[in-house]
């Protein structure tokens, strides 16, 4: 099959799409975050939309319902195959097709069993052009919470680590607030308010009871679930986690021999407890990954101590590190922001691709993804 020519115009309206999409970023799951633009013949966007929260209605709903009978004979512009099935609203495919549009330009098909390629299918049947892949990599690397969970089945787990020059991410003594500067804990911020979820070590909890809320003016609503880490159920009812859990949703993931105890400890709190196995005294983080994807969750955010961060970094299910450096240095005393990987040759060391280097204030943030995805 030839390639599709695509225009200059049609680049700008997918990037103004993809755009569209990020603004459902960590609030949609488990639906991916998709954008959509309605272009009329004479090249007027008549209709842009992106996937709400919850996940509906979705962004060619969105965007159909702004335009009305605008959308006859327009272009579509979605970053990802229409779906083609019906689940709690009629699909999206029909009511492009309902709507009279003469052209579907997508950026990806949907690799979801209930969807892949039928989409484009049932728009081809209906006499409608369709064009695939503008600005693919581009639409893969937004929604790539969603392609590892179906893909994979699991979500893509991303490591957020803040130290200073020499990698310590807190003095001998245990203190760590706060190492990077204002602007960099409020990129941090942002960071929360993008992912489905926070993930932490019960050692983090019993240290310092955090909160893990987004505390971004006008984003305090789009705080993520709070899932720890919990083999044994170190975690007091008395924890701020535990406390604010009909606020804000935290899950308590323990091991399956602990499942019924602290199934019990908690049941007077909004607290869900999920079971997972185990291997060597540790959770299996592979099937904790496992069962947060059957949970929903696309894209997680870990904020943990130096032992999650090895475990997570040694089971090879860390996607992306964001590592914020501050310009200072404790020493050979400080903690390290990772803890042993237990690596005896250059070989085995967890590699990474550096993406991207930002300036926040006085800090720096660097941005890896993993080589080996």
């Amino acid at each position: 099959m030839t390639a599709p020519a695509f225009t200059e115009d049609d680049r700008h309206f997918m990037r103004v799409a993809l755009s569209l999409s990020k603004r459902g970023l960590g609030n949609v799951w488990p639906n991916p975050a998709v954008g959509c633009v309605l272009v009329s013949p004479d090249g007027v966007a008549v209709g842009r939309g992106h996937t709400q929260p919850g996940g509906r209605p979705h962004a060619e709903r969105v965007a159909l319902d702004m335009a009305g009978s605008l959308a006859k004979g327009a272009t579509a512009y979605v970053t990802l195959e229409p779906c083609s099935h019906f689940g709690k609203s009629p699909p999206c495919a029909s009511g492009l097709i309902d709507a009279g549009v003469s052209r579907v330009v997508s950026a990806l098909e949907d690799p979801d069993a209930r969807v892949s390629g039928r989409g484009h299918q049932m728009l081809r049947d209906a006499g409608i052009n369709v064009d695939v892949g503008l600005l693919g990599d581009d639409a893969r690397r937004l929604n790539e919470g969603f392609l590892s969970r179906v893909e994979r089945h699991r979500p893509f787990v991303t490591l957020k680590l803040a130290s200073t020059l020499d990698a310590r991410s807190a003095t001998a003594r245990g203190e760590s607030q706060w190492i990077t500067g204002t602007e960099a804990r409020a990129h941090g911020h942002l960071l929360r308010a993008s992912h489905d979820a926070i993930l932490v070590g019960a050692s983090t909890v019993v240290a310092d009871d955090p909160t893990l809320t987004c505390r971004l003016a006008g984003r305090e609503h789009q705080s993520p679930v709070r899932v720890i880490l919990d083999r044994t159920g170190a975690v007091p009812a008395s924890a701020k986690l535990v406390q604010t859990a009909n606020e804000v949703p935290t899950w308590l993931v323990v091991s399956d021999d602990h499942f019924a105890e602290l199934s019990e400890k908690f049941k007077e709190t909004s607290v869900k407890v999920i079971a997972a196995g185990c291997a060597d005294d540790h959770l299996n983080l592979h099937d904790v990954m496992r069962k947060l994807a059957d949970l929903g969750l696309t894209r997680i955010l870990v904020e943990s101590g130096g032992n999650l961060a090895a475990g997570l970094l040694k089971a090879d299910v860390v996607d992306r590190v964001i590592h914020f450096v501050a310009p200072a240095m404790i020493g050979d005393d400080g903690k390290a922001m990772v803890a042993s990987l237990g690596v005896k040759q250059l070989s085995d060391m967890p590699r990474f691709e550096r993406v991207s280097v930002r300036e926040i204030g006085e800090d720096i943030v660097v941005t890896y993804d993993n080589k080996t995805d």
